[in-house]
């Protein structure tokens, strides 16, 4: 949006046709043109099968994240490689965050384990309170799965924070799944990320993919990064060659270079985050919840409004946000939207502050 100033004229929202799809968080630039460009130029590499080693895509991801190109795991999708990390720890308990990502617990379920949950609290923004957490971590739990930022809440845990956590894991022999889905969006991703953790313990896999700052869920690429050399040789001796196909490849290695594409994501997210949260603050029928990543959580406060009636009022305007009604630990009061380009951003806040 081009400014905080909240603007009520019906001029956008007469001429707003197309639909803006709030609900996917995904990156507003769009496909970046590296992507495009790689595609078009390479199809003919596609008589030809991916390299197993996906030596050139990992020295991008390398050069991208600083993680060691050895501790470098590439797949098709975050499913394939929860569903690996799942069938190599067999976890008899899991733990997961409320409220949180919900991608988890078909998987864990399928595989008979027994999921508990730590429920952050809403007087507390839903922020983790790391002291309290660990105290709850145990030798009864296999595995535990940590959204970061949180999928839901848009909250972020600081590296440090999370140093502790992998302590605390490490000693009771409980294996950390940290899902940076949407890490980097973040302001300060260079001080929240864990991939330097990932060096020092092999407890621990961090989790990446393309679909949401990139823009690409079409592509079908992801990664993740563990120094954990028992599952890294059990992947090598089990076989797991062409996770990916040839145009995921060719397009990764140059979209982790294009600079100039992240460097504008950055921007654009930072002020539009910023923008957004200024325009809606002050109004005092909704509870806003401090975003970290890309999205905002918001909670409604009239008695008579629920999440499905203002869904339903802003789809009228091909405007799709998420009713977090279903989510655990969240009710009927709770939306979330992410921040799209300044136009699309002005039109969203807008028709919200018509039915809040």
């Amino acid at each position: 949006m081009g400014k905080a100033k909240v603007n009520l004229s019906t001029d956008n929202l007469i001429t707003q046709i197309e639909t803006v799809r709030f609900d996917l968080n995904m990156n507003p630039l769009g496909i970046p043109d590296s992507v495009t460009k790689a595609v078009a130029n390479n199809t003919v590499q596609l008589i030809n099968y991916p390299d197993p080693t996906y030596k050139r895509l990992k020295e991008s991801i390398s050069d991208y994240t600083g993680a060691k190109t050895d501790n470098i795991i590439v797949g098709s999708s975050s499913y394939e490689l929860i569903k690996l990390l799942i069938e190599f720890n067999t976890p008899k308990k899991a733990l997961l965050i409320t409220p949180g990502s919900q991608g988890y617990e078909n998987m864990l379920k399928l595989n008979g384990c027994e999921i508990l949950y730590y429920n952050t609290k809403e007087e507390e923004d839903f922020v983790l309170d790391i002291a309290d957490f660990i105290s709850n971590l145990n030798e009864d739990l296999d595995m535990l799965f940590i959204s970061n930022p949180n999928g839901t809440t848009s909250s972020v845990i600081d590296r440090e924070s999370m140093e502790f956590i992998v302590k605390v894991c490490k000693g009771n022999d409980i294996f950390l799944v940290i899902d940076e889905e949407y890490m980097e969006f973040v302001k300060d991703k260079e001080d929240c990320t864990s991939i330097l953790l990932s060096e020092e313990y092999d407890n621990i896999a961090i989790l990446r993919n393309t679909t949401k700052f990139f823009a690409v869920p079409g592509l079908r690429l992801s990664y993740l990064i563990t120094s954990n050399t028992v599952f890294q040789k059990t992947l090598e001796i089990a076989g797991f060659p062409y996770s990916i196909n040839k145009m995921a490849e060719v397009a990764g290695i140059d979209m982790f270079k294009d600079a100039s594409y992240i460097s504008e994501s950055d921007s654009v997210i930072t002020t539009e985050r910023n923008l957004v949260y200024a325009a809606l603050a002050g109004h005092k029928t909704i509870k806003l919840y401090k975003p970290a990543a890309n999205f905002i959580l918001v909670r409604l406060l009239k008695d008579d409004i629920t999440a499905q009636d203002v869904a339903d009022y802003l789809v009228h305007k091909g405007l799709y946000i998420r009713n977090c009604s279903d989510i655990h630990g969240l009710s009927n009061k709770y939306i979330r939207f992410c921040f799209m380009n300044p136009k699309q951003n002005d039109l969203l806040v807008n028709t919200l502050l018509e039915i809040v």
